[in-house]
């Protein structure tokens, strides 16, 4: 509760002035020269003053305080109810600790003009500054004697005494016009912030919920307030607003407070009941809602924004689609959140109704068989892009190619393959070189990998690509089905049968079982078997350091041994074993100066010696 700037500017005075001027003259048919000489002078003279207070304004820009001080005074002078003059005196005499010349200028302008509420309020203040408690009282209640209704005089009061810091007179003024007036809810904000100013967390609560009866725009200021309460408050402020039967504010107030608490289930339990009515405002609220929760990344927030979109679509108007449009949002929004069961059911009434636009249609098709795919439910997935004839040809083709990823990641080789008979587009080869791989058939993986390029999938998928071919160029064999076998193990997520089967396949190599011969590759499959037993458990960690070891100590001078001994930094590191982490980077630095693992070396070395913050 701060004031606001009191000074009109150069511009709204001048036109008070003029508009002023023109209400006291009335020129008739006939006027002496004596009146026109009259009107003339006055029409000189109020420009000059404006222009005198434009000059101590701009003195008090520059930070020449008497200065401004005695334009303001000499425009008192000709003119003792000049508010703007007063103003200027109210702002830069306190900065030269001279503001008790402000209270006889004050005490002159009240006496000229006693309705004047703007004159009132400079001498209502200006007591209040110097102390004058008494002095300051008796202006403010004369002033609401003069206006009965009329809550300024108390909110004046109080936040002049707020702005002297006397936090404890504030709240009592303010107890005192909520008295007074026979309201309530009156002053609810101002005592809710000198609540807050006191610590009174429960106190500004009450206040707040007290207050959005009258003023339910202040809900998100309210929310934003007591969102700052400590920790050790929150809950006593949730219990306060929720016990009993509490208002529909009161609980969209409660469920903001707990949703930015991180606590958004609750949140969306206590706010729910608030939007159980249906009208335009319940929708707002509830899209509000959705909203907010849509800011935080957590699973218990993605559910209650799709929670909340979900009865957004109940509250939107059917008429032009915007129920349907919701509908596929709040679908959308459950399969983000995992719950794909309610997904379903939501899109099921988009795909059903016949009147949803062909957008929200479109997206709920859609949204069904990626509720499927996701599920696991392949095979009826399968079906949806044989048989839906509403599925846009661009959504088929995309959806096949997402089942083929589906499929392949399940080890269902077989099924992939034949999805793609027919597609011969470059994320179709891509998907290929996979099954190729999988099935063991190197050369004709790295094949495809290539004839796809770096531009089918995303990112990521160019990556993995990249990184994949750079492992079958170091194996000599042309096929290799104990190593597909590895690698498929690991697409599926089994990384402990995995890890098992890489040490497997490494072994062949290097007995010359696979069929290439001459062990090539053995290091790289024992580094990733590494890689992934890192990232498992402390027993399996174990493991990926006896793999590194054998990598280090075996590998000779290829890229595999600077990695291996890169990673084994790395997770000795984890395991806080810092010395024996330092060791092993600088034995790295040292022996393997042209590896291209080198860089990120000196910079975990770095890190380990705590020359660089951890990231």
């Amino acid at each position: 509760m701060r004031l606001s700037s009191r000074l009109p500017s150069r511009s709204e005075e001048w036109a008070r002035q003029s508009i002023a001027l023109k209400g006291s003259v009335v020129l008739g048919p006939t006027f002496s020269l004596g009146i026109l000489g009259l009107i003339l002078s006055v029409l000189v003279v109020r420009p000059l003053r404006a222009q005198a207070i434009g000059q101590g304004f701009e003195l008090e820009r520059a930070g020449q305080y008497d200065q401004a001080a005695a334009i303001y005074l000499a425009a008192l002078r000709a003119d003792p109810t000049n508010l703007s003059a007063l103003l200027g005196l109210e702002r830069v005499l306190p900065p030269i600790n001279r503001l008790g010349e402000l209270l006889p200028a004050a005490q002159r302008a009240a006496a000229a003009s006693p309705s004047n509420v703007a004159l009132r309020g400079v001498l209502l203040r200006t007591y209040v500054a110097l102390n004058e408690p008494d002095s300051g009282r008796a202006v403010a209640l004369r002033w609401a004697a003069a206006a009965p209704g009329d809550e300024a005089p108390y909110r004046e009061w109080a936040m002049a005494l707020e702005d002297a810091h006397r936090h404890g007179a504030a709240r009592d003024v303010l107890l005192l016009g909520r008295r007074t007036l026979g309201r309530p809810g009156a002053f609810g904000i101002e005592l809710a912030e000198l609540s807050q100013l006191a610590g009174d967390w429960e106190g500004a609560a009450r206040e707040w919920a007290a207050a959005l009866t009258d003023a339910p725009v202040q809900l998100p200021n309210a929310a934003s307030a007591l969102a700052e309460a400590p920790d050790a408050q929150r809950e006593r402020i949730a219990r306060l607003l929720t016990e009993g039967t509490p208002s529909t504010l009161t609980r969209r107030l409660a469920g903001e407070l707990l949703l930015n608490w991180g606590q958004p289930l609750r949140a969306w339990a206590v706010f729910e009941p608030s939007v159980a009515t249906p009208s335009a405002d319940a929708a707002f609220a509830a899209r509000r809602f959705a909203d907010l929760a849509g800011a935080r990344s957590t699973p218990d927030a993605r559910r209650a924004r799709a929670l909340a979109l979900a009865r957004y679509a109940d509250l939107a108007p059917e008429v032009g689609g915007a129920a349907a449009r919701a509908r596929a949002d709040a679908a959308r929004a459950f399969i983000e959140a995992g719950d794909r069961i309610a997904a379903r059911a939501v899109l099921e009434r988009v795909a059903q109704d016949s009147n949803a636009p062909p957008d929200a249609q479109r997206l709920a098709q859609r949204a069904v068989v990626e509720a499927l795919i996701e599920g696991g439910q392949r095979n009826e997935a399968a079906q949806q892009l044989a048989t839906n004839a509403r599925l846009s040809p661009d959504d088929r083709a995309s959806l096949r190619l997402r089942l083929v990823r589906a499929r392949i990641a399940a080890g269902e080789l077989d099924r992939a393959d034949t999805e793609l008979a027919r597609d011969s587009s470059v994320e179709a080869l891509a998907l290929q070189g996979w099954i190729a791989l999988y099935r063991g058939r190197l050369r004709e993986a790295q094949r495809l990998f290539l004839a796809a390029g770096p531009y089918a999938g995303d990112q990521r998928d160019a990556v993995d690509r990249t990184t994949m071919v750079a492992l079958l160029q170091r194996v000599p064999d042309d096929s290799f089905p104990e190593l597909g076998s590895a690698l498929s193990l690991l697409a599926q997520g089994d990384s402990l049968r995995a890890v098992a089967a890489l040490r497997l396949a490494a072994a062949r190599l290097a007995t010359g079982e696979s069929g290439g011969g001459g062990g090539g590759g053995r290091p790289d499959l024992l580094l990733l078997a590494g890689r992934v037993a890192a990232r498992l458990d402390t027993l399996q960690q174990g493991t990926a350091l006896a793999l590194f070891d054998e990598v280090v100590s075996t590998g000779g001078q290829g890229a595999a041994a600077p990695a291996a001994e890169l990673e084994w930094a790395r997770l000795l590191e984890r395991r806080a074993q810092t010395a024996e982490a330092i060791r092993h980077l600088e034995h790295l630095i040292l022996t393997y100066p042209g590896s291209a693992v080198v860089p990120e070396a000196r910079r975990e070395l770095e890190r380990a010696k705590g020359a660089i913050p951890r990231s």
